[in-house]
């Protein structure tokens, strides 16, 4: 039995008896990685809250002359007050059914008789480490539900934001989302279209079915209508077997479309009575098959202008864009900056288990002062970014890494270039007061000489 009993367990038994310490120590460290003992039944408490515990092998008597076991009732509900899911084994010399039937009831797992035999003492020990372990997992599966639940409590998930320009894009989407009307989002790269199509599908009637998104920026024009429609088998050189389309996988719920501007004319017209019939038909079949989902499109392009150009089809822009929702750039809701920049470390720094780290005020200035050409997703970049590489716990400007381009271009723009100017001539004077002395200028300026360096490098000094 013995040999059973993984060595990867901790265990703290509590007895006012030194021989029955000593004793418990020694049967038990051969199977355990841990084995702690304890006479004070006072010090439970300290010891629980700096230490987890497998096991707790409890005595129920400590003052001198006391058989009734009430003392350790009143420390077995401490030890379950501070671990709900701590695994207790009572031991006292004064055995008996209700006593033992008491026990259970109160939260214990079993129950020892002294004298004990070292083979029961093992098997309850073997049994107990199971059961800690699945109520370990039970309760972080609990943990997770909890998480999951309140992420889904907060109305659109990853979208944050406050401005009043997202304000009005959350307001549309809690009007369009219970509605069956066609959805076109428009915005720049980054700006969170799939995050929008996602929050829109969650609050429609469909929530409860595929949410399929397709990027037709990606699907080659030799495989478009086999991956959006399907085919039969034989259909072509390849089609071993017949598949689904995206439209069929998307029936009952919603089907996104991004880049939608991307299409050749030609594809337009086929996507067009897709919309219009609510059928679509696979490669090789002449059998229509009828569609159900809920549409909605993206694009980066300018697809109003696409349309006076000639270069999108105006009837199927009027189909796929019963309501149309503009999504601002970050550049223009720099209100919001540092509220994605909160959000993006506490994501990061439980992904990387930097938790203590945070962004410095300057460097929040700093990022709120940028043109963020990838808005929210470049944002988002540069904040994994910076925590996968930082080596302390605030996160300072010369970490941040911009893209040069768009960093001269602010710099060019008026007045928000001012922190970076400003930055640049106080760290020119200070090396200058100290003659050139990086040593010197660094401890003036609170920084490393390695920091001081960059800084140096990024400024052209």
């Amino acid at each position: 039995m013995a040999s059973s009993i993984e060595k990867d367990g901790t265990a703290l038994i509590v007895d006012d008896d030194v021989a029955v310490l000593t004793a418990f120590e020694l049967l038990l460290k051969p199977h355990l990685a841990s084995v702690e003992t304890e006479k004070d039944p006072r010090k439970i408490e300290e010891r629980m809250k700096s230490k987890t515990y497998d096991v707790v092998f409890l005595d129920m008597n400590y003052a001198k002359g006391v058989t009734t076991g009430e003392e350790g009732f009143r420390w077995l509900n401490k030890i379950l007050a501070i671990d709900p899911a701590a695994v207790v084994i009572l031991i006292t010399a004064y055995g008996d059914i209700d006593t033992a039937v008491r026990a259970i009831k109160e939260g214990a797992t079993d129950f020892v008789v002294k004298p004990w035999q070292n083979e029961k003492i093992l098997a309850t020990l073997s049994s107990a480490l199971k059961l800690r372990e699945s109520r370990v997992e039970l309760e972080a599966s609990r943990n997770r539900e909890k998480l999951l639940s309140a992420e889904l409590d907060q109305p659109f998930l990853d979208m944050v934001g406050k401005s009043q320009a997202m304000v009005r894009v959350f307001e549309t989407i809690r009007k369009v989302a219970a509605t069956e009307a066609n959805i076109l989002l428009l915005g720049e790269n980054g700006t969170g279209k799939e995050l929008v199509a996602r929050a829109i599908h969650r609050f429609s009637n469909r929530a409860a079915n595929p949410f399929i998104p397709v990027d037709m920026g990606a699907v080659t024009e030799s495989l478009f209508e086999s991956e959006l429609f399907g085919h039969e088998k034989g259909s072509f050189t390849g089609a071993t077997n017949e598949r689904m389309g995206r439209f069929e996988v998307a029936s009952g719920g919603t089907l996104f479309l991004d880049e939608i501007a991307n299409l050749p004319l030609s594809f337009q017209a086929k996507l067009l009575a897709v919309v219009e019939r609510r059928e679509i038909m696979r490669v090789g079949s002449d059998t229509p098959r009828p569609i159900d989902i809920r549409l909605i499109t993206a694009t980066n392009a300018p697809i109003h202008e696409m349309v006076a150009q000639k270069k999108f089809r105006e009837d199927l822009l009027y189909r796929i864009n019963t309501v149309e929702i503009n999504l601002p750039p970050l550049r223009e809701r720099r209100d919001d900056v540092p509220l994605l920049v909160e959000h993006f470390m506490k994501i990061y720094g439980r992904k990387y288990q930097k938790t203590g780290i945070h962004v410095s005020p300057d460097t929040v200035r700093v990022l709120g002062n940028y043109h963020w050409p990838g808005n929210v997703r470049e944002l988002q970049h540069v904040i994994e970014r910076a925590v996968i590489l930082t080596e302390s716990d605030s996160i300072r400007p010369e970490e941040i890494l911009l893209s040069p381009s768009a960093v001269a271009r602010e710099d060019a723009s008026g007045p928000e270039h001012s922190l970076l100017q400003v930055e640049r001539k106080h760290i020119e004077m200070v090396i200058k007061k100290h003659d050139g002395s990086v040593s010197a200028a660094a401890k003036e300026l609170g920084l490393t000489r390695t920091a001081l360096y960059r800084r140096m490098r990024k400024y052209g000094l």
